[in-house]
């Protein structure tokens, strides 16, 4: 099954300073029938002008990744951590019993990043925090591993996460194919970051999505593709 989600159609938060596409309630967008997927409860579009960004504030029971699109997300929270991530480097943070942090734009160009919250296999876990610098070329034409559950021995991802899910990244050249299986009892969401390609027969453009369950899918990019999955167990 895939259901086809038109960034059109999203929630949208303006803000001046900040520009938000809600892929799921949250803030401003308010949709009982549209809380989550799976586990998978936040996948926020956020694009974040200059010297600007979110200020301090908690989080509690979620695993958290931030996924940087353009520019320079500046990372602070109470564990006392501190860095700056560019385009394709991945943070991640477990929130657990609590913790607070900030992010920032402190760049000269807009900072544009992917925000995705996953709910953790259970609450209570001590928080932490980590990141990867991901090289761009790493996921050329290919599904690069970015995170999956701790303890995967079938996963190469360098970032783990309390919960039973594996997301990929793919920078897919104009005109080639990548395949992507989703496997009975297993479910997939997908989110054209920037380009234009055509998934099964269903054209996707930049910031489109689709929900995937128990069905394989093939990628054709009809333009250079920018490309997320988080596969995880049915709901």
């Amino acid at each position: 099954m895939l259901r086809y989600i038109d960034s059109k159609k999203m929630g949208r938060g303006i803000h001046g300073w900040l520009d938000s596409h809600f892929h799921f309630s949250f803030a401003d967008y308010r949709n009982p029938e549209n809380i989550n997927f799976g586990v998978l409860r936040v996948l926020n579009d956020d694009l974040v002008q200059p010297d600007t960004g979110f200020g301090t504030h908690p989080h509690r029971n979620m695993e958290i990744l931030s996924y940087v699109v353009e520019g320079e997300l500046t990372h602070a929270d109470s564990m006392q951590n501190r860095e700056t991530l560019t385009r394709g480097q991945v943070q991640y943070m477990s929130a657990g019993t609590g913790v607070h942090h900030s992010e920032y734009n402190l760049g000269d160009s807009a900072l544009r990043f992917l925000q995705i919250w996953i709910l953790p296999d259970r609450d209570g876990y001590l928080p932490s925090y980590g990141s990867h610098r991901f090289e761009l070329h790493e996921r050329d034409n290919r599904w690069m591993p970015v995170a999956a559950r701790y303890g995967n021995p079938q996963s190469e991802a360098p970032i783990s996460v309390h919960a039973d899910v594996n997301v990929y990244a793919s920078l897919l050249d104009k005109g080639r194919t990548l395949d992507f299986e989703v496997n009975k009892g297993r479910q997939a969401y997908f989110v054209l970051i920037e380009g234009q390609s055509e998934i099964n027969g269903v054209a996707l453009n930049m910031r489109d999505a689709l929900e995937i369950v128990e069905e394989n899918i093939a990628v054709k990019a009809g333009e250079n593709s920018h490309m997320l999955v988080i596969e995880m167990a049915k709901s």
